[in-house]
């Protein structure tokens, strides 16, 4: 299934889950896949909130768009790729993160050929990550702030966390292997509380 054809067809298929606000922000982040994979960024330390975390494009969706115009939003402002609602293969659960913020996952399919670049006040390094690297075995290690598990996936020779880990593993269990998958109730470790 790791063609736009299947990805399509198994995100159809899948049951989302839309999670309430709750006085949470909404934000929206672009799984963007594409023939040679998906992409991932290193945001910068001279940002507020998340510094230095790896991240997916994306951030909080602006007054009158939906989740899906946030993340082609973001992804074009923050690594300059073009995409199109009908680029769009579907959209996972929602995922409540500890900072406030409620993030809906949205699949993207990038055409090939195209050329990236990174915003340097917001993306310190960009990768492109071939699908199968993700078939790897999650790390879920226990701590004392919470009794949920913290899930941790082994990506480009370190530890990518939640959300982002939560969020790429479910990609990964859904639009890859059809398996519906939940990730809510992976935690993220304190320090991407704040």
């Amino acid at each position: 299934m790791n063609d736009r054809a299947g990805m399509t067809e198994a995100l159809r298929r899948f049951n989302r889950i839309a999670v309430p606000l709750d006085g949470r922000r909404a934000a929206a982040v672009a799984i963007a896949v594409s023939d040679d994979g998906f992409l991932l960024t290193r945001r910068t330390s001279k940002l507020r909130a998340h510094a230095g975390q790896f991240a997916l494009p994306g951030g909080r969706l602006d007054p009158g768009e939906d989740a899906v115009d946030a993340a082609l939003r973001e992804l074009r402002e923050e690594v300059g790729a073009s995409a199109s609602r009908v680029d769009c293969l579907g959209v996972l659960d929602d995922y409540p993160t500890r900072s406030g913020y409620l993030i809906t996952p949205v699949v993207v399919w990038l055409s090939a050929g195209r050329q990236l670049e990174a915003n340097p006040d917001e993306v310190a390094e960009l990768y492109q990550i071939p699908l199968a690297s993700l078939d790897v075995t999650p790390r879920f290690i226990a701590i004392p702030e919470s009794d949920r598990p913290v899930i941790q996936l082994p990506l480009v020779g370190r530890f990518v966390h939640a959300p982002t880990a939560a969020v790429l593993y479910q990609f990964r269990e859904v639009a890859l292997h059809g398996r519906e998958t939940r990730v809510a109730h992976l935690e993220q470790p304190v320090f991407a509380w704040r």
